[in-house]
């Protein structure tokens, strides 16, 4: 059992490494794909979302609390505010709703 865990590290890193090392050896020219290096482009900002929206959701008491300071941080994010203001703006909805709404 305690043998696996080295088992699991290798295969996760010979993973890491195929896809760090793959597209280096394969793909030797400029990618002229229009739809690929869109695909590509996104692929950040994609995973960035994924890894971060449950987060917002499991890190409160309640998801309710998350949810609404989801909505309003990209409300606020989508008229223009700062990230250090939507930061801010976020942890006060979750203190204010779960202080007093929510309780």
């Amino acid at each position: 059992m305690e043998h696996e865990i080295y088992v699991y590290i290798a295969i996760m890193s010979a993973v890491t490494l195929a896809i760090k090392i793959l597209p280096l050896t394969l793909i030797r020219g400029e990618i002229k794909n229009t739809a690929l290096k869109s695909f590509l482009h996104y692929v950040p900002y994609v995973t960035l979302a994924v890894m971060t929206f449950p987060a917002i959701l499991y890190a409160t008491n309640s998801k309710y609390s998350g949810l609404l300071a989801l909505v309003v941080g990209t409300i606020s994010a989508w008229l223009g505010a700062s990230l250090f203001r939507v930061a801010v703006i976020c942890c006060a909805i979750v203190f204010f709703s779960e202080l007093w709404i929510l309780g």
